[in-house]
């Protein structure tokens, strides 16, 4: 199936409120101006350099970019001016730091935060905990706006197992919106990739993150 075909099916699929994030990581530019054409316009990368790269290339043609993997501090010039939205800030390191760069190049930076909930203790993120910390904490990042949370379910076949770890995040996630009203910007769930996003759609996903579903299997490393 051609890209611009799985975009349609996708859509078709997807409720109007949630968002599809393309993620184009590994891609050429030539597979994201094809889903451009097919009137995609939100794409995901977790390289700064392939990210930079790419968001110069297109730049001037509608694309709203998300960063979507884990950032080191000194690699933020990469990503920060061309991300409308970091959706993987991992550490409160990377978060301070996020806010000092905004603050230095006068930009008000959109994050979510990433919570920690699957099994592998590869995967990056926050706990709970660590999340109401920040919250009640956000008015200090006077350059970093906070609009929702990221997570990842447990890499596994078990259906019961990945709709526990979205039923986890979904229930935090509205905990917080109910805890801080003021932070109306507070809204968004990015929750669920090509392998389980329909399961996300249960736990309202507003972001799902899909890749291979759209462009194949990743054509470098």
């Amino acid at each position: 199936m051609s890209i611009a075909s799985s975009i349609q099916e996708l859509k078709k699929e997807l409720p109007s409120g949630v968002k599809l994030v393309a993620v184009s990581k590994f891609h050429p530019v030539e597979a994201i101006e094809e889903a451009l054409a097919a009137g995609q316009a939100v794409f995901g990368e977790n390289r700064p350099q392939e990210f930079e790269k790419k968001a110069r290339a297109l730049q001037d043609r509608g694309v709203e970019w998300h960063f979507i993997g884990h950032l080191q501090t000194n690699k933020l010039k990469m990503v920060l001016p061309y991300a409308d939205l970091v959706q993987s800030v991992d550490s409160e390191h990377l978060l301070s730091a996020i806010d000092d760069w905004g603050r230095k190049n006068g930009k008000v930076i959109h994050v979510l935060l990433e919570l920690h909930v699957a099994a592998e203790e590869t995967k990056q993120g926050f706990f709970e905990e660590e999340v109401l910390d920040i919250m009640f904490r956000a008015d200090s990042y006077r350059n970093v706006r906070f609009c929702g949370l990221m997570g990842m379910a447990t890499n596994t076949d078990n259906e019961e197992d990945v709709r526990a770890d979205f039923a986890r995040i979904k229930a935090f996630f509205d905990y917080l919106r109910d805890l801080f009203p003021e932070y109306s910007e507070f809204r968004e769930l990015s929750i669920g990739m090509s392998g389980d996003w329909r399961l996300a759609l249960d736990y309202g996903a507003t972001m799902v993150r899909i890749g291979t579903a759209i462009f194949g299997e990743r054509k470098s490393a």
